[in-house]
């Protein structure tokens, strides 16, 4: 099993930043890939970023690229998201994934993950 805790959620007015960070224990394998999706009311969840085991590839969903950065610290069992310029429509519960056997073509893929952190919370007033 492996725990995951997001943490760097809260409020935060229209074209400001926040950093989320994800802390994974148990049985945790610097070989998982690791990802942050969000998911607003009423909505799917959605994929925002996600990272390579090594930490040399990521990639991003649409809406994010060029605003949003993902890192991890494979020491520190850590993965980050850097978030600027945040938008009113971004107000969502951000959650952790890790999963191991992600590829190109699955990574977007939130059923593909195999844990989940419990998500927090990012609210952009405008």
């Amino acid at each position: 099993q492996v725990q995951l805790v997001e943490s760097g959620g809260g409020l935060v007015q229209a074209g400001g930043s926040l950093r989320l960070s994800c802390v994974a224990s148990g049985r945790t394998r610097s070989t998982y890939a690791m990802a942050w999706f969000r998911q607003a009311p009423g909505k799917e969840r959605e994929f925002v970023a996600c990272i390579s085991w090594s930490g040399g590839n990521s990639n991003y969903g649409d809406s994010v690229k060029g605003r949003f950065t993902i890192s991890r610290d494979n020491a520190k069992n850590t993965v980050y998201l850097q978030m600027n310029s945040l938008k009113p429509e971004e107000t969502a519960v951000y959650y952790c994934a890790v999963g191991l056997g992600i590829t190109l073509g699955t990574m977007r893929m939130a059923e593909k993950y195999d844990y989940w952190g419990q998500g927090t919370q990012v609210t952009v007033s405008s």
